[in-house]
């Protein structure tokens, strides 16, 4: 199973940024880091932690996370109350790859980690890509904009797709046995038609353990 990827999360307020942990680490597939308080410790964390993900904050105690996201060579999601155009502006044009304004839900971020996993899945397995394959990268940052394929589906992604009934949830190896092949391949299967928004990916948490990832088709 792929390691999880590890989300910095940088925010002034520690009780703001222990519940966006907690929504974070409700999520499938990543991991809250301890959280970063201002500018600095954010670099320090930056740097010795090497966070997969940034989500970060535009009003911190010693200095502007405008400022910071110019400095910083990682994916970085806006989490802030700066609701300006300009800071918007700012924020895409010095590379941002979302901009969420506070206050927000969990299934609000859940969606927006959802995407950028399915971002990362998209551009993580090829080292060359068509087009094609960067508008579909570019569209799956955007929550709910990512439609099902139309390309056509081999008998096997056809098959996987088919052993999903609508409201249950499987693991891969559940599937892996109601398909008929290896876990490895339902593995395959699933994540790629996670990346085409086929299938939704959901955690379930049981008694020891890493949490279990759960393939279903989405409602």
């Amino acid at each position: 199973m792929a390691e999880d990827l590890r989300v910095l999360i940088v925010d002034d307020d520690f009780h703001v940024a222990r519940l966006h942990a907690a929504y974070v680490d409700s999520v499938a597939g990543f991991m809250a880091l301890a959280p970063a308080g201002s500018v600095s410790q954010a670099l320090q964390a930056i740097h010795s932690l090497r966070p997969d993900l940034v989500l970060l904050d535009v009003y911190l105690p010693d200095g502007s996370g405008l400022d910071l996201l110019g400095q910083l060579d990682v994916d970085a999601l806006m989490l802030t109350a700066a609701s300006d155009a300009q800071s918007i502006r700012v924020a895409l044009r010095r590379g941002a790859l979302g901009y969420m304004l506070k206050p927000f839900t969990a299934e609000s971020l859940s969606q927006q980690l959802r995407s950028y996993a399915r971002y990362r899945r998209i551009l993580g397995q090829q080292t060359a890509v068509d087009q094609t394959t960067i508008e579909r990268a570019k569209r799956s940052l955007i929550p709910g904009d990512v439609t099902p394929s139309a390309k056509p589906r081999s008998a096997t992604e056809a098959a996987v797709l088919e052993s999903l009934l609508p409201g249950e949830q499987y693991s891969a190896a559940e599937v892996a046995e109601r398909v008929g092949v290896s876990r490895a391949t339902a593995q395959r299967y699933l994540s790629s038609l996670a990346d085409d928004g086929a299938v939704e990916i959901q955690l379930r948490y049981g008694s020891t353990g890493r949490p279990e990832h759960r393939y279903g088709i989405p409602a």
